[in-house]
Order: structure tokens, then C-alpha cells, then sequence
């Protein structure tokens, strides 16, 4: 490595070769240590840091900096072919190829014990595979060794069933990355699927000429029926649904424990508060005044967790099988779970009047809501009521019905005081408190769609939530306290290009954003509050969200931004967070609870790759969520064409909107199926009749083919295509240059739909 000169402060570009150079970790310590700088010129030294990173020159990820575009030691890559040697090569999985331009390419290391035994596919991985790989460096070329191998490459695909003459068929995918392509089915290799069905085909032939071939391997269901739609999502994304015989006998084997080991907490009044339709109750709370005269007008709040470490040990089947996982997956129609039912809905389900075997924290609270102190016990509790949000909320309200009118004073209200305390904390430690209500699928008994709401906002909800939250913290600060491993939640702070493209967007509202210093939540809250009870609210609310780190799992603390802690770690759901599951054994390991804890050579190193393996499950599950929310929108609508609907305009993708001379691409009458005349503004909240724009737009049908070469603007629960811009002097379709279509992007997000195709609204 480069010697670096002694001497107080280094220049710009020392810093950049530096940070470039430098293997392991790289924060303002590290630097000041190996230039000599003093503790009097760490404030200069931070503002260059500062200035760099404003620059696009360096990163600044997890409190520690990188060379702007440098990969970090552990990746998560696919494996996309092979060099003219024949070596293996990958690429990143998530890169931003828009500020740091094309993702580097990373050479696949082959390990000698490897090579000795010829390199087995089942060590070094293949061509399509996705692998976790801890990067080395010689000179300018990039290698990875594998550390595990993630998912293998697919050999097989998912599509609909189109049925031809003679019982062969066709197979059309859903995959959007291959849309286009079919697959032949032979009469003999379609067993048995009918015209429509989702199938699963394993590819047999590719041939040079005509169609590849494959044969039906499963028949999973109707698209005429909604159920399969999650199948869809869980096939589509390669995951794992079905438990092996083995797993599910270990799991029939658990059997509840005894009080032995544990501490009797069968008195304490604990209640469960779910959402009515809630498929886990894997948390209880409960809470009393503090009768310590040391600690007036405090409280002491007791979370209990289902012991899910005691059922599911270490390196056993279950224990893999959950790993793999990483978490549950929850559709409208089907829970994918994490572990079986045996276990997440029978001996981890705290039911109201069962013994129940549990973690629990024990907090003090002060009369100014902060936690003063705090323990773990391990426990058996028996609850006292399974209630739902709502319930719990009328209740406290005067409201009670035959559950809650025995638990409302002496349960209820001491929770509810509790809650008033800890909210006063939160409020004075400003987490970033954005107003994103979540839509939620109804379903009929017989599994279709009834309808799409929003769910209210409840105090229950945020009384759950607060105290989760406190219960998480003091798990992290307990694994802290005892130098024990850990995989934290961690959220870094927004990057700099994202803070600019924020100051750009809020110029238009008129709304300024410093660009010295870093900006806190308490900074976003203060711009949303600005915003409040206007008709950009929401909209503002969005951006500020996509301005935001996305939130993983880290065996290095480096806080949680959103929440503006220093340590924070998920504890709450083990039954359904594999990270929650490992949390309890280091608890189980710090406080000596038991035998069953994390294993003593479990550390920082092998917890970074599980924690890098549940960040990639974490982000397929909301993906593959995401993706089943739509289709079933998707389908709701499909019999509703020519209905008008209320919208709100949360982007748009400018496919044609082009500065060719050739005319635009339109929408034919086939697809389009109702319209509704809005005006877009040149600035949100402004009025001015000159820069009036009409646009008329339609609801694309969910079976239209051409949907690819269409211009989307996702609105709510529809898609829309802008079919053409009046208001521009053009002889016909849509011509404008490049800066007028990202204007005009720009101009139509947020703008509200009505829900008339007879109103016109003007927006200046």
C-alpha cells in the first residue's frame, strides 16, 4: 500500500487516493490516524470529507466512505457468462449505473480445494446463478470467491397455456424481461393443461431455428380465477413455498417447555393487538404505573416475543430451511411462511388463556417517556386477550364489547397512558414522520377481490409500534453492552444525488433546501409541514419517501436514519424475520438464558453474509408483494372497462415521447378503454391560463399486447397512456424535444384525476 505522508491535514486528492486505496474499513478515525491529524482539525477534516462526497467523489455508506463507485467487501452478484479464458465473470446485482456508469465486472475466483476436486458447479456456481461473494483486488481487475451460492440459474419458465389444434399448446411468459418469446409444447409434454392455465414448463431444446421447446412440469391453477395470481409472483421469484417431509416431522416433534429455566409471568395481564385478519401473534404487551418513588408519573412497559429460538435451534434442518427463506411473505390470498404452522401458528402463537413460552423485556419508563433501564427474561406468559386495532381503540374510547369490558381499565388504559408518555420522547427525537397511508385487498369468501381500501390510522397502531420499537432498541444496546454479535436494522442517510434531485423538485413548490450540512429527519419533517392540507401533499410525501436509503440488515451498526437512533436491531417477529431469530439467541447468549443461543463461533464476519442473504429475501418478498397487489388490481379492473375512477398521477415513463421528426405511436380504440380530460400545470398550486395543457388520458386493458410500446403513468390502482397533447401547435400525435418531455414528466406528477370524464381542471 501507498505510504502516506506524515502530516496534520491532507490535501483533496490525498483523501481521494486514500479512501481509493485503503482495504477494510474507512471513516474519519481511520483517516485522521494515518495522516496525524489532531482532534482540533477533525471538524476540517469532516468538511472536506463533506465537500467530497457533495462532489460525487467518494460515498458515504454506513459511516464509513468509499471511492465513489467501489464495490464493498461483501456483494450480492449474478453471474452473467464467461471471459475469452473461459473463467467465470458476474456483475452486481444492485448497481447505479446512472451515477457511477457501468457496473464493474467481477472475475470468479475458483478456491484450490476446489480446483483439486475438479471445481464442482456446487462450489463456484454457474452461468445465471446468483451468488453472496467477498471481493479481492489485484490492480485494476476485480475477483470474488464465493461465499455461498443464493439462487441457481433458471432452467425453467412460467407462462400461460395457449391451447392449438392436435392438444399442443404454446407457453406465453409472464416474465417481462422475456416477453415476446414463446416456448412450443408438444401434445405429449402439455399434461393435460387446459386453455389459460399457469404452468410451469421446463425448457427442453434450444434450437437455431424456430421455437424452443419444453414440456408442462406443473399445472398450477386458472388465471380465470384469481388465486393463482399469487403463484405467479411465488414461482416468477424462484420462492421456496413447500416444506420437505423432514422439516415438517422435526417440526411436529417440538413440544412446548416447562417452567423449568424460566421465570413465571402467568400472571401478567399481557394482550395481543393485531390487525383483524392477522396471521401471526407472536407479540404481547402490557404495561403498569411505576410504584418507585424514585420514578414519578413512570411506567413499566413488558414486551413478551414467541421463544422461536427454543423450537428452532441452530444448524438444524428448520433452522436452514428459515435461512434460506430469510422471511414470510404475506399476499392477499396466501401466507408463505418461514417456518411451518406447526410452529408459527400453533406453539409460537400466543393465544389468549394458553402457556406460552416467551422472551420478554421488561423497561422501565420515565414520566418524560424515556426508557431508564431495562431487562430480558426468559419466560412463560399466558395472555389474556387476542384483540384488533380497532377493538383495542373503541375500547379505550367507551366502547367496549364482551372481550375488552373486563380488561379496559385495569389492561387497556395503563398502555394507553404508557404510550402518551413514550409518544412525548418520540416527538422531542424526531424520527421522519411521513403520511403514506397503504392500500389493503379485500377478498370475498370465495378468494376474489371485493374491493381496495385504506385502512385508518389508528392510536393502537402507533402504541404497537412505539413499544416494538423501545423493545428493539434495548435488545441492540443489551448485545452491545455484552460484546456479543449481532445483525443490526440499519438505515443510512439520504446520498447526495438524491438530496439534489429532492432541491430541484421542491424549487418548483417554491420550497428551498440548504445544500450545506447534512439534513436530519426533523429537516424532512419540517418540509412536510409545509406542505400539509395542500394538494401536493401527498405528492411531496412520495418524494421525500424515494429520497430516502432503502432500510438492511448489517452486523455493522451504523444506525437507522428514519428513525434517528444510533442502535437499533428487529426483535419483535422471529417467527417471520430470520434477523429477529438471531437477535434472540445473542440475547439468549448475553444474558444467559440457556444452552440454545448463538453459537460461540458465530461473529461479526459469518453474520454479514447471512445478513447480506436476508437484505436479497427482504427485497424479493416486497418485489414479489408488490408485483401480486397489481396483478389482482389488474384483474378487479379487467371487467370494469369504461368506468371512471378517481386517480392521482404518482409517475410517468416517457416511452414516446421523442425528438424524432417520425410520427408519435398512438393508442388504438381496442385498448383504450375510457378517457377523462385533465389539465397538467407548468408548477403545482399555480394558475395561469396561458400555460394551459389538456391531456386526455385512458385506462390501458390489463390483456392489451402492446402495452411495452405504450407510455404508462401509474395512477393509483390503474394504468393510464397519454394519448395525445392538444395544447402544443403540432399538425398531429405527440413532437416534442427532449427538455419539453422531461418537463413535462416533471409538470404531471401529482396532478389529481377527477373522476368525471366531463371536468376539465386548469392547474397554471
Amino acid at each position: 500500500m501507498r505510504q502516506v505522508p506524515s502530516r496534520r491535514l491532507p490535501s483533496r486528492e490525498e483523501l481521494v487516493d486514500f479512501i481509493r486505496e485503503r482495504s477494510g474499513k474507512v471513516g474519519v478515525r481511520e483517516i485522521a490516524r494515518a495522516f496525524g491529524a489532531k482532534n482540533a482539525d477533525r471538524a476540517a477534516l469532516k468538511r472536506m470529507l463533506r465537500d467530497l462526497a457533495d462532489e460525487g467523489r467518494i460515498d458515504r455508506r454506513r459511516k464509513r466512505l468509499h471511492h465513489a463507485g467501489t464495490l464493498p467487501p461483501v456483494v450480492l452478484v449474478d453471474i452473467t457468462g464467461r471471459d475469452s479464458d473461459g473463467e467465470l465473470i458476474a456483475r452486481p446485482t444492485e448497481w447505479d449505473e446512472e451515477t457511477h456508469g457501468a457496473s464493474p465486472v467481477i472475475h470468479i475466483a475458483t478456491s484450490r480445494r476446489a480446483t483439486a476436486r475438479r471445481a464442482r458447479a456446487d462450489e463456484i456456481g454457474g452461468v445465471g446463478d446468483r451468488a453472496l461473494v467477498r471481493i479481492e483486488r489485484s490492480g485494476e481487475e476485480i475477483s470474488g470467491r464465493v461465499i455461498k451460492l443464493i439462487d441457481r440459474a433458471k432452467h425453467r419458465a412460467l407462462g400461460i397455456f395457449r391451447a392449438l389444434a392436435g392438444g399442443s399448446g404454446r407457453l406465453v411468459t409472464i416474465d417481462k424481461k422475456q416477453l415476446g418469446r414463446e416456448l412450443a409444447i408438444a401434445a405429449d409434454a402439455a399434461a393435460g393443461a387446459a386453455d389459460g392455465d399457469l404452468v410451469a414448463v421446463e425448457v427442453t431444446r434450444h434450437g437455431r431455428f424456430g421455437l424452443p421447446s419444453g414440456r408442462v412440469v406443473e399445472r398450477l391453477g386458472s388465471l380465470k380465477t384469481e388465486r393463482a395470481v399469487s403463484l405467479i409472483a411465488i414461482h416468477a421469484h424462484d420462492i421456496p413455498h413447500v416444506f420437505t417431509r423432514a422439516i415438517l416431522a422435526e417440526a411436529e416433534a417440538a413440544r412446548s417447555p416447562s417452567l423449568t429455566g424460566r421465570e413465571d409471568w402467568r400472571e401478567v395481564a399481557f394482550v395481543t393487538i393485531d390487525p383483524p385478519d392477522a396471521k401471526d401473534h407472536d407479540d404481547a404487551v402490557h404495561a403498569q404505573p411505576d410504584s418507585d418513588p424514585r420514578n414519578p408519573g413512570g411506567h413499566i412497559v413488558s414486551v413478551a416475543i414467541a421463544d422461536v429460538a427454543h423450537y428452532v435451534q441452530a444448524g438444524s434442518q428448520l433452522d436452514r430451511e428459515a435461512q434460506k427463506r430469510g422471511n414470510s411473505l404475506y399476499f392477499p390470498d396466501r401466507v408463505v411462511p418461514m417456518l411451518p404452522e406447526r410452529i408459527s401458528n400453533d406453539l409460537c402463537s400466543l393465544r389468549p388463556h394458553v402457556d406460552r413460552a416467551a422472551l420478554a423485556v421488561r423497561m422501565v419508563i420515565g414520566g418524560d417517556g424515556r426508557k431508564r433501564s431495562h431487562s430480558f427474561h426468559r419466560v412463560l406468559i399466558r395472555s389474556a386477550a387476542r384483540l384488533h386495532y380497532e377493538q383495542a381503540q373503541l375500547a379505550v374510547s367507551g366502547r367496549t364489547d364482551e372481550i375488552t369490558e373486563t380488561i379496559v381499565d385495569p389492561v387497556l388504559q395503563p398502555l394507553y397512558a404508557a404510550y402518551r408518555a413514550v409518544l412525548r420522547a418520540r416527538d422531542e427525537r424526531g424520527p421522519l414522520d411521513l403520511d403514506l397511508p397503504e392500500r389493503k385487498i379485500v377478498l370475498k369468501s370465495d378468494g376474489t377481490v371485493d374491493r381496495v381500501i385504506t385502512p385508518q390510522r389508528l392510536e393502537a397502531h402507533r402504541l404497537i409500534e412505539e413499544f416494538m420499537i423501545l423493545a428493539n432498541v434495548a435488545a441492540a444496546e443489551t448485545c452491545e453492552r455484552a460484546k456479543v454479535p449481532l445483525i443490526y436494522r440499519v438505515h443510512d442517510e439520504p446520498s447526495p444525488e438524491k438530496l439534489n434531485a429532492l432541491r430541484e423538485f421542491l424549487a418548483t413548490l417554491d420550497i428551498s433546501l440548504p445544500k450545506g450540512g447534512t439534513l436530519r429527519p426533523d429537516g424532512f419533517n419540517r418540509i412536510l409541514e409545509r406542505v400539509k392540507g395542500r394538494d401536493v401533499e401527498r405528492l411531496v410525501n412520495e418524494v421525500v419517501l424515494r429520497t430516502q436509503a432503502q432500510a438492511e440488515y448489517s452486523s455493522t451498526n451504523f444506525g437507522h436514519f428514519g428513525l434517528n437512533l444510533r442502535r437499533y436491531a428487529h426483535f419483535t417477529s422471529p417467527i417471520r424475520r430470520y434477523a429477529d431469530l438471531v437477535v434472540h439467541r445473542a440475547l439468549i447468549r448475553a444474558v444467559n438464558l440457556g444452552g440454545d443461543g448463538l453459537p460461540d463461533g458465530a461473529d461479526a464476519r459469518g453474520l454479514a453474509e447471512i445478513a447480506a442473504n436476508i437484505s436479497a429475501t427482504e427485497r424479493r418478498a416486497m418485489k414479489a408483494e408488490r408485483e401480486t397487489a397489481d396483478r389482482l388490481i389488474a384483474h378487479f379492473l379487467a371487467d370494469r372497462v369504461g368506468a371512471f375512477f378517481d386517480g392521482h398521477i404518482s409517475g410517468v415513463t416517457p416511452v414516446f415521447l421523442s425528438n424524432s421528426t417520425k410520427p408519435a405511436p398512438t393508442v388504438s380504440s381496442r385498448h383504450a378503454a375510457s378517457a377523462m380530460n385533465i389539465s397538467a400545470s407548468t408548477r403545482p398550486g399555480a394558475h395561469s391560463s396561458a400555460a394551459r395543457r389538456r391531456i386526455v388520458l385512458a385506462i390501458l386493458s390489463p390483456s392489451s399486447s402492446s402495452r411495452r410500446r405504450r407510455s404508462p403513468v401509474r395512477c393509483g390502482s390503474a394504468w393510464w397512456v397519454i394519448m395525445r397533447h392538444a395544447a402544443m401547435a403540432l399538425p398531429s400525435g405527440l413532437y416534442i424535444s427532449h427538455d419539453k418531455a422531461r418537463n413535462l414528466v416533471r409538470n404531471l406528477r401529482g396532478v389529481a384525476i377527477p373522476a368525471s370524464g366531463a371536468d376539465t381542471r386548469e392547474f397554471g
